[in-house]
């Protein structure tokens, strides 16, 4: 009879981790079983921590744990162990937090004691559940009768150990038969360390990869992010200023670039020159000219681009797009998309001195040159077309990629856009208050909403995505979805839960793999979406309706729109694929 089975063990128990690291959820995809055992949860003073499973969706694990992160310490405990038989327990969701003690769960041959939920992440566990009987021991042959009837607290702990614990949330994406085969390594360098350090310290948890670089033209940041990495990895940081210095390494595969837009495209395409593979944040490109140059260069040297659009790695989003696919609101002919936020002004731009610690030369890169001004780093350089995209580009391409994907469109026919910056009388040039209409093929239509400076989106909600069919509708929140009838009352509300883990986890797969179409967010999908951004943008900035041609989005008959497609770029930096 099988029995669980570690498989390999890759950190130290015992770590010290910053304070924003003490409170985290870790998801595990348990791959089908006969019989499995399923722990529903204990939480004790020592170690709050929830171990939940649904047979059929994650409603009730969402629900467990947005009430345990209220509550950090629970002293009794909420349940005991139960058992499922003759089902295929596919979603476990393990919560715990930041209190030293142990995490118990399943049948385990070994167990550890830790202190930090983030060492959780650092661990790949292979798990082989066993017919497991708590209210009938006789049924364990293979399993001493005390041990399985013990589900006292600290009989739990005991024969709980750390197995589940540790079983790897990033094992979820790849499965046991796609990133855990082999165990091979996969070497990246970060580039780019606001964004960049979250994603680096994703990557860092995904078993089999090693951050050895990371990249920052400001050295303050650079120096708070190798302090910060270093105590999450073994392997010693390398830390650079210049980004071409990852593509000369040959032991790096990959290059994720986190620098700011102007840098996305132009950077992911020297990665592919180089013969890396690019994990490129969101939006793929600065304007439309540079999102097909680097899709030509994904396919040229045959490497793996993928999109930061993680809601394309979530299981309830692929799930919700999946019924919209079904018919389950019937023929669907319009998406609505939103996002809101409050930001303030951002002032006048005020020529300064570049700081010491910035190198603004190699900042701008691929942008013409302009003088440093006091109010565009490290954030307020998105309100600026030379450098940004707007709210648009910035946010709003993760709503737009969830519209286009669900209404299974690719380019649109007519573009319209209205809006302005209407909050406050500063040097901000993109819109704080934005509607944008896509047309396409089909009788079908997007519109997206902006609000930079309110948080009131359409629902009361910052972010959403709708779909209206003539049978019903299905509303997309972060990371879940509720679906309505045509009269538009509730009738199934479904939670989810964050996808950045699996989404670099289906990238680093397919790097193993070589296999660019194993990518959730391939660079053609993510240039498809980013290009309703541009286009929205450019129907924005001329005023003007725009008419694209279907088959490629170019726009058709507007010579002022038209120069908006490609930028001019500094003396020796436009990308060539030649």
């Amino acid at each position: 009879m099988a029995r669980w089975k570690k498989i390999s063990l890759q950190k130290s128990a015992r770590r010290q981790y910053p304070d924003e690291f003490k409170e985290e959820a870790v998801q595990l995809f348990w791959r089908g079983t006969r019989h499995v055992r399923l722990l529903i949860g204990w939480a004790f003073q020592t170690s709050t921590f929830c171990i939940a499973g649904s047979r059929s969706s994650w409603r009730k694990v969402v629900r467990w744990q947005a009430l345990w992160k209220r509550r950090a310490r629970i002293s009794k405990p909420i349940c005991g162990v139960s058992n499922v038989r003759g089902t295929s327990l596919k979603n476990v969701m393990i919560v715990f937090w930041n209190q030293p003690g142990w995490l118990g769960g399943g049948r385990a041959e070994f167990g550890l004691s830790f202190d930090d939920c983030r060492v959780a992440r650092q661990y790949a566990v292979r798990l082989t559940p066993t017919t497991f009987h708590p209210r009938n021991p006789a049924m364990n042959s293979d399993r001493p009768v005390s041990a399985a009837n013990d589900v006292s607290r600290r009989g739990f702990v005991k024969t709980a150990a750390a197995t589940t614990a540790l079983a790897a949330a990033h094992v979820s994406a790849a499965s046991a038969t796609g990133i855990n085969r082999g165990q091979d390594r996969v070497v990246v360098g970060i580039m780019g360390l606001s964004r960049g350090l979250d994603l680096g310290r994703t990557f860092a948890a995904t078993p089999g990869v090693e951050v050895k670089y990371l990249c920052e033209t400001d050295t303050n940041r650079l120096a708070s992010a190798v302090k910060a990495m270093e105590k999450l990895v073994d392997n010693p940081i390398v830390a650079t200023g210049d980004f071409r210095e990852i593509l000369e390494d040959p032991e790096v595969d990959a290059l994720v670039c986190a620098a700011p837009n102007h840098w996305h495209a132009p950077a992911a395409i020297l990665a592919c020159q180089a013969g890396k593979h690019c994990y490129v944040e969101k939006p793929c490109s600065h304007n439309p000219w540079e999102g097909e140059m680097v899709v030509a260069a994904a396919r040229k040297f045959k490497k793996c681009v993928q999109m930061g659009s993680q809601r394309r790695s979530a299981e309830k989003i692929v799930e919700a797009i999946g019924l919209i696919h079904e018919g389950r609101i019937g023929n669907v002919h319009y998406s609505r998309s939103w996002y809101a936020n409050i930001r303030g002004p951002i002032g006048e731009s005020t020529p300064a001195p570049v700081p010491p610690h910035v190198d603004y030369e190699l900042w701008q890169g691929p942008a013409p040159r302009q003088p440093f001004t006091s109010n565009r780093l490290p954030y307020n350089w998105h309100w600026v077309w030379h450098y940004g995209n707007g709210e648009l580009g910035n946010n709003g391409i993760h709503s737009l990629d969830l519209s286009r994907w669900g209404l299974d469109v690719d380019y649109p026919s007519r573009v319209v856009s209205s809006g302005g910056r209407y909050f406050f009388d500063d040097a901000q040039e993109t819109a704080d208050t934005h509607v944008v209409s896509f047309e396409f093929e089909g009788r079908k239509q997007i519109v997206w909403e902006g609000l930079s400076c309110n948080r009131l989106g359409p629902d009361g909600t910052g972010f959403g995505v709708s779909f209206h069919g003539d049978k019903g509708s299905i509303k997309l929140d972060s990371w879940g979805y509720s679906i309505f009838d045509q009269k538009g009352k509730e009738q199934e509300k479904v939670e989810g839960v964050r996808a950045d883990a699996d989404h670099i986890a289906n990238f680093v797969e397919a790097i193993r793999a070589d296999d660019p179409t194993m990518l959730n967010a391939e660079i053609e999908i993510g240039h498809k979406s980013t290009l309703l951004c541009h286009l929205g943008n450019i129907a924005h900035r001329t005023g003007d309706s725009l008419k694209c041609n279907p088959a490629n989005g170019h726009i058709i008959g507007n010579t002022a729109a038209e120069k908006l497609w490609k930028r001019e770029y500094e003396p020796g930096w436009e990308p060539n694929i030649s």
